[in-house]
């Protein structure tokens, strides 16, 4: 009888034991590797180049109207949904607000005969910082040149610093039955921090 009892004793503590180890698992599986941190990096930067592609041919006179409808629904699944793009101008003093959507779309209907934008010096300037909700945000710095030529010949040129939200998530996908959790980059918000001539 004793014998039973201490079995029943040994299993008792050994569920406790695997209960009290799900959280950490569930902790563990939400931490970031060092290895696994330089890919989330790399992925960061690489959507932050994706997004200065898409932005250059969108407001590219010369792309046709339905390259440039496809170039911004691709641009947009780089997003959180309530993204905003901060746009500046030296011929006014406040940086209006924008949502992403609306953004592109204005980014299209410029005014100009001709319009090229240029991103370049892309870094990032913070560390990933784990939020509360579990989620990891950091900061990309770029510097982007826009070149604006009307009919007459007249251009406008301006050089914005701008930094980019970046929110990387836990996620879960289903394979063959199977889920599967990976780390997944979205942009956030692009905030003005300095615009200049040239």
């Amino acid at each position: 009888m004793q014998k039973t009892k201490n079995w029943a004793n040994v299993l008792a503590l050994t569920a406790l034991l695997a209960l009290a180890a799900i959280p950490q698992l569930a902790q563990a599986q939400n931490e970031i590797s060092p290895e696994r941190k330089q890919a989330i990096d790399s992925l960061a930067l690489e959507k932050v180049r994706d997004l200065s592609k898409y932005i250059s041919a969108i407001g590219d006179k010369k792309t046709p109207s339905a390259e440039a409808d496809r170039i911004i629904n691709r641009a947009l699944e780089l997003f959180e949904p309530s993204a905003q793009m901060g746009v500046s101008s030296l011929n006014r003093p406040t940086v209006r607000n924008y949502p992403v959507k609306d953004y592109l779309r204005r980014l299209r209907q410029l005014r100009y005969n001709s319009v090229k934008i240029e991103w370049y010096n892309i870094q990032y300037v913070s560390e990933l910082v784990r939020q509360p909700n579990g989620i990891y945000v950091g900061v990309v710095t770029i510097y982007q040149r826009f070149e604006g030529t009307m009919d007459d010949g007249m251009k406008y040129v301006d050089t914005t610093k701008k930094d980019i939200t970046i929110y990387v998530k836990r996620k879960e996908q289903q394979i063959a039955g199977r889920l599967i959790g990976f780390w997944d980059v979205l942009l956030g918000d692009i905030r003005v921090s300095e615009t200049k001539r040239g």
